[in-house]
């Protein structure tokens, strides 16, 4: 839903796009957009087949054990909670065997699996992290609920390949969009009970929950699991706040509807919009003095820490006591990461303290255009406000079509900017 609220945010080529890259990351993988209804509104859902078939959870009136649920039985490899759309129901306990014609395996996949396969996606860099960041918070959230270490959690749900496709789609397209701020709203949690590979739990499930800690969400009368692990991972991942929708220009609204019907209407809503003013934002800067530590082990810790949520990183060489030479290492993070940053400063570098400094910072207002070249649409960014204009191509789009047509980085970007001129580019 969240994929698809995203989508309709997009140019048409930006679509198209989208779902090109989207259909040839997984084999077997099929991303469909269509038209569908909720409470009379309409908007996209998004089809995420897996070899044909497509994957629903299961929602359980509050209240049902086992004696009082329609259990379907299905021939695999090992036991497992999982249904099939079957558009009928029972309000007695039975249980059914359904033979089909295809197989298919579920597997149990471990965190390093997953990150495995995120890694040697063909996308961009930005997306592989962000898809990887934001699976290592859920497996920490199933350690959590299920009490034993990450190494040992092996994901069920969230492990399946239309899972996996899920994530990496909202990542591509917050990753094509390129907001310069993602504001969520509370988060509507849902009621009653769901069936997950462990059997029936309440809603939130357990991981949900753990995922939601610190940040605003609620509990009504709707019943169903509203907010899953996997969408609970990725809003607390890009939300930069939580509270409601701040005062701007609205350019474009997204709705992503859902297969499920509530009483209320099932859909995720994104806007898309400009704040009024040249902004003054706010930035966290940290900083240590590092003198034991060899180039390679700071440049690994500062890879780390931009996969954890680092805006930026730079060092600088200095002389410290006693003339040792080291460096001073800064990190630049959002305000409301800069407690995490900071111990993972502490973490991943051999410094024993780390400064923080809150700096109020004056910025341009971005935006994203998408520009038709030889090579493609590249996307450029954009950059107004007090009488000043600027543009500059999209590094990773660049350095996609030079190694796809085997030219240097300097031609691509040159006749991308010829193309922003509204000259005509040669590819040769």
């Amino acid at each position: 839903m969240l994929m698809a609220a995203l989508y309709e945010l997009m140019s048409e080529s930006e679509k198209a796009a989208f779902l090109e890259t989207m259909n040839r990351l997984f084999p077997g993988v099929e991303i469909q957009p269509r038209q569908a209804v909720t409470c009379g509104i309409t908007g996209t859902h998004m089809d995420v087949t897996v070899r044909g078939e497509e994957e629903h959870s299961h929602d359980v009136a509050l209240g049902c054990g086992q004696e009082h649920t329609h259990v379907h039985t299905h021939d695999h490899d090992h036991d497992h909670c999982h249904e099939h759309d079957h558009d009928h129901h029972h309000d007695h306990g039975h249980g059914h065997v359904h033979h089909h014609d295809h197989s298919h395996t579920h597997h149990h996949t471990a965190p390093a699996d997953i990150a495995a396969l995120l890694e040697a996606l063909d996308s961009p860099a930005e997306v592989k992290t962000a898809a990887k960041a934001i699976y290592a918070r859920i497996a920490e959230a199933e350690s959590k609920a299920h009490g034993r270490p990450v190494e040992q959690i092996h994901f069920h749900e969230v492990g399946a390949m239309d899972a996996v496709a899920d994530v990496t789609g909202v990542c591509l397209a917050v990753h094509m969009l390129c907001p310069e701020r993602i504001v969520v709203s509370p988060v509507h949690l849902g009621s009653g009970q769901v069936r997950c590979a462990h059997g029936i739990v309440p809603v939130p499930a357990p991981a949900t929950a753990h995922l939601m800690e610190g940040f605003p969400c609620y509990t009504g009368e709707i019943r169903g699991e509203l907010c899953t692990p996997t969408g609970a991972a990725l809003l607390t991942h890009f939300a930069e706040s939580f509270g409601p929708m701040p005062v701007m220009a609205l350019k474009k609204t997204g709705y992503g509807i859902g297969k499920k019907e509530f009483p209320a209407a099932n859909c995720v809503r994104a806007f898309w919009g400009e704040s009024g003013d040249p902004q003054q934002a706010e930035i966290v800067e940290l900083c240590c003095h590092i003198d034991d530590m060899t180039a390679e082990a700071l440049a690994f810790s500062g890879e780390q820490l931009l996969a954890q949520g680092a805006l930026d990183i730079s060092c600088a060489p200095l002389t410290m006591k006693k003339g040792r030479a080291g460096v001073s290492f800064t990190v630049l993070c959002k305000p409301k990461d800069e407690e995490r940053i900071a111990h993972a400063i502490l973490r991943e570098t051999n410094t024993n303290g780390v400064r923080s400094r809150r700096c109020g910072k004056y910025i341009l207002t971005p935006s994203v255009k998408t520009v038709e070249t030889a090579y493609g649409p590249i996307r450029v960014k954009c950059a107004d406000g007090e009488d000043i204009h600027r543009e500059k191509p999209e590094y990773e789009d660049v350095a996609s079509a030079a190694r796809a047509f085997g030219l240097p980085f300097q031609k691509v970007w040159e006749d991308v900017l010829s193309a922003i001129h509204g000259e005509v580019p040669q590819n040769g």
